[in-house]
Protein backbone atom coordinates (compact mmCIF):
# COMPACT_ATOMS: atom_id res chain seq x y z
CA UNK A 1 0.00 0.00 0.00
CA UNK A 2 2.87 2.28 0.87
CA UNK A 3 4.92 1.69 -2.23
CA UNK A 4 1.92 2.54 -4.07
CA UNK A 5 1.02 6.05 -2.45
CA UNK A 6 4.53 6.92 -2.28
CA UNK A 7 5.41 6.08 -5.99
CA UNK A 8 2.04 7.84 -7.13
CA UNK A 9 3.48 10.97 -5.37
CA UNK A 10 6.79 11.14 -6.64
CA UNK A 11 5.21 10.39 -10.09
CA UNK A 12 3.02 13.35 -9.79
CA UNK A 13 5.55 15.82 -8.21
CA UNK A 14 8.15 14.49 -11.11
CA UNK A 15 5.49 15.11 -13.70
CA UNK A 16 5.31 18.56 -12.60
CA UNK A 17 8.65 19.35 -12.34
CA UNK A 18 8.83 18.42 -16.47
CA UNK A 19 5.64 20.96 -16.87
CA UNK A 20 7.91 23.40 -14.82
CA UNK A 21 10.63 23.06 -17.48
CA UNK A 22 8.88 22.90 -20.75
CA UNK A 23 6.93 26.32 -19.14
CA UNK A 24 9.99 28.00 -19.15
CA UNK A 25 9.41 30.15 -22.26
CA UNK A 26 12.98 31.16 -22.89
CA UNK A 27 15.29 27.30 -21.99
CA UNK A 28 17.97 29.69 -21.04
CA UNK A 29 15.87 31.18 -18.08
CA UNK A 30 16.48 27.58 -16.78
CA UNK A 31 19.60 28.58 -15.83
CA UNK A 32 19.54 31.98 -14.56
CA UNK A 33 20.19 32.91 -11.46
CA UNK A 34 19.50 36.39 -9.91
CA UNK A 35 20.21 37.92 -6.39
CA UNK A 36 19.15 36.16 -3.62
CA UNK A 37 18.19 33.21 -5.76
CA UNK A 38 21.56 30.92 -6.04
CA UNK A 39 20.04 27.71 -7.43
CA UNK A 40 18.46 27.72 -10.86
CA UNK A 41 16.03 25.57 -11.85
CA UNK A 42 18.23 23.58 -14.27
CA UNK A 43 20.19 22.31 -11.05
CA UNK A 44 17.74 22.30 -8.67
CA UNK A 45 16.18 19.43 -11.51
CA UNK A 46 19.72 17.89 -11.61
CA UNK A 47 19.74 17.76 -7.47
CA UNK A 48 16.32 16.05 -7.52
CA UNK A 49 17.11 13.55 -10.27
CA UNK A 50 20.55 12.60 -8.56
CA UNK A 51 19.04 12.50 -4.83
CA UNK A 52 16.02 9.94 -5.79
CA UNK A 53 18.30 7.88 -7.77
CA UNK A 54 20.49 7.43 -5.31
CA UNK A 55 18.56 7.04 -2.34
CA UNK A 56 15.96 4.72 -4.30
CA UNK A 57 17.72 3.42 -7.08
CA UNK A 58 21.01 2.61 -6.17
CA UNK A 59 19.95 1.60 -2.49
CA UNK A 60 16.60 -0.20 -3.08
CA UNK A 61 16.19 -0.76 -7.07
CA UNK A 62 20.41 -1.93 -6.98
CA UNK A 63 20.58 0.49 -9.77
CA UNK A 64 24.29 1.08 -9.93
CA UNK A 65 23.87 4.85 -10.13
CA UNK A 66 26.61 6.88 -9.05
CA UNK A 67 25.74 10.53 -7.59
CA UNK A 68 27.76 13.33 -8.21
CA UNK A 69 26.44 15.74 -6.16
CA UNK A 70 29.13 18.39 -6.64
CA UNK A 71 27.79 18.59 -10.52
CA UNK A 72 24.47 18.36 -9.65
CA UNK A 73 25.31 22.08 -8.50
CA UNK A 74 28.14 23.18 -11.24
CA UNK A 75 26.84 21.70 -14.02
CA UNK A 76 25.03 24.52 -16.76
CA UNK A 77 23.33 24.40 -19.86
CA UNK A 78 22.21 20.67 -19.93
CA UNK A 79 19.23 20.95 -22.53
CA UNK A 80 16.31 20.87 -21.56
CA UNK A 81 15.47 17.83 -23.12
CA UNK A 82 18.15 15.82 -21.50
CA UNK A 83 16.64 16.88 -17.97
CA UNK A 84 12.90 15.73 -19.10
CA UNK A 85 14.31 11.93 -20.38
CA UNK A 86 16.29 12.14 -17.01
CA UNK A 87 13.21 12.56 -15.25
CA UNK A 88 11.19 10.02 -17.05
CA UNK A 89 14.20 7.72 -16.57
CA UNK A 90 13.71 8.51 -12.45
CA UNK A 91 10.22 7.73 -12.45
CA UNK A 92 10.96 4.43 -14.12
CA UNK A 93 13.52 3.83 -11.06
CA UNK A 94 10.95 4.75 -8.66
CA UNK A 95 7.92 2.68 -10.28
CA UNK A 96 10.73 -0.72 -10.06
CA UNK A 97 12.54 0.20 -7.28
CA UNK A 98 9.24 0.47 -4.77
CA UNK A 99 7.76 -1.95 -5.92
CA UNK A 100 10.02 -4.77 -4.42
CA UNK A 101 9.65 -3.07 -0.37
CA UNK A 102 7.28 -4.63 1.75
CA UNK A 103 5.62 -3.64 4.85
CA UNK A 104 8.32 -5.24 6.42
CA UNK A 105 10.85 -3.30 4.69
CA UNK A 106 9.24 -0.04 5.44
CA UNK A 107 9.29 -0.63 8.82
CA UNK A 108 13.19 -1.51 8.67
CA UNK A 109 15.78 1.02 9.45
CA UNK A 110 17.33 2.60 6.25
CA UNK A 111 20.39 1.15 5.18
CA UNK A 112 22.61 4.69 5.20
CA UNK A 113 22.44 7.45 7.64
CA UNK A 114 21.55 9.93 6.03
CA UNK A 115 19.53 12.34 8.41
CA UNK A 116 21.21 13.38 11.74
CA UNK A 117 19.99 10.04 13.26
CA UNK A 118 18.71 6.77 12.01
CA UNK A 119 15.20 6.98 10.32
CA UNK A 120 13.21 3.86 9.29
CA UNK A 121 12.88 3.44 5.40
CA UNK A 122 9.10 4.40 5.61
CA UNK A 123 10.65 8.27 7.57
CA UNK A 124 12.98 8.74 4.95
CA UNK A 125 11.09 8.11 2.07
CA UNK A 126 8.07 10.61 3.20
CA UNK A 127 11.12 12.76 3.70
CA UNK A 128 12.14 12.34 -0.05
CA UNK A 129 9.00 13.16 -1.33
CA UNK A 130 8.84 15.90 0.95
CA UNK A 131 12.34 17.34 -0.30
CA UNK A 132 11.16 17.10 -3.93
CA UNK A 133 7.82 18.91 -3.11
CA UNK A 134 9.91 21.45 -1.41
CA UNK A 135 12.67 21.98 -4.46
CA UNK A 136 9.21 21.83 -6.96
CA UNK A 137 7.81 24.96 -5.46
CA UNK A 138 11.60 26.27 -5.89
CA UNK A 139 11.62 26.14 -9.57
CA UNK A 140 7.79 27.44 -9.73
CA UNK A 141 8.76 30.50 -8.16
CA UNK A 142 11.90 30.50 -10.18
CA UNK A 143 9.99 30.57 -13.37
CA UNK A 144 7.60 32.87 -12.45
CA UNK A 145 10.06 35.55 -11.45
CA UNK A 146 12.16 35.06 -14.23
CA UNK A 147 9.34 34.98 -16.87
Amino acid sequence: MLSTTLTALFERDLRRLKAELLAYKNEENIWKVAEQISNSAGNLALHLIGNLNTYIGAEIGKTGYVRNRPLEFSAKNVARETIINDIDATIDVIRTSLATLTDEDYQAEYPQLVLETKTTTEYFFIHLATHLGYHLGQVNYHRRLLE
